[in-house]
């Protein structure tokens, strides 16, 4: 079986699986994606969805963010880590937004990558999730399950997107992450995988007895 033949067979299983795919991330508006993927750095995503409702009734709008006195931020924050840093990165984050990009989220790498604290990984989320342009999500979830799978040998996010985007028909690349994500929670765990009630069971070159 090629890489290729399995990639498609592991797509198909997990459209079987979680016929609905979503973010796990809760979020009304393009911008308020963007600042819950910066806090899900090092955090949970139940401890981010606990913490951006409180977050976004006290800043309802960019302008709020942008203006807000960074001390009342950090405070809002603290509990999803690394508070002084992502802070910091919400604040200037949604200054560029209205300075650069009259308040709208880019729809592009180039111009994604160019606000404060986004990488490829939210770079990717956006243009799939707000977009529905084709993304490679190369979060740890999905960079272990596609290693366990035989899809790719890297342990770094770029290559792990370089070596998935040609496996993955573009059209299916943003849901099939969501799906991912899910499936190593459900199955498909770092530490002790469920290979015996898993569905990609027949085709997956790590199972375990």
């Amino acid at each position: 079986m090629t890489k290729k033949e399995r990639a498609l067979l592991a797509v198909q299983t997990l459209e079987e699986v979680y016929p609905q795919a979503t973010c796990a991330l809760q979020y009304e508006k393009p911008y308020e994606l963007l600042i819950a993927v910066r806090l899900s750095a090092q955090c949970t995503d139940a401890r981010v969805n606990q913490i951006t409702p409180k977050l976004f009734a006290a800043y309802p709008t960019l302008e709020s963010l942008a203006a807000a006195d960074i001390g009342d931020l950090e405070e809002i924050v603290r509990p999803c880590g690394f508070y002084h840093m992502k802070a910091r990165s919400i604040k200037e984050m949604s200054a560029q937004l209205l300075l650069h990009f009259g308040g709208v989220v880019p729809d592009n790498m180039k111009d994604l990558l160019s606000l404060s604290g986004v990488g490829r990984k939210t770079a990717n989320l956006i243009l799939g999730d707000v977009y529905g342009k084709p993304a490679i999500v190369a979060d740890t979830h999905f960079i272990r399950i596609t290693g366990r799978l035989g899809l790719t040998k890297s342990k770094d996010p770029v290559q792990v997107e370089k070596d998935l985007r040609p496996l993955i028909p573009p059209e299916r690349s943003s849901d099939f992450c969501h799906r991912v994500v899910w499936f190593g929670r459900d199955t498909c765990r770092a530490r002790k995988p469920r290979c015996k009630s898993c569905p990609m069971a027949a085709f997956c070159p790590s199972r375990s007895e």
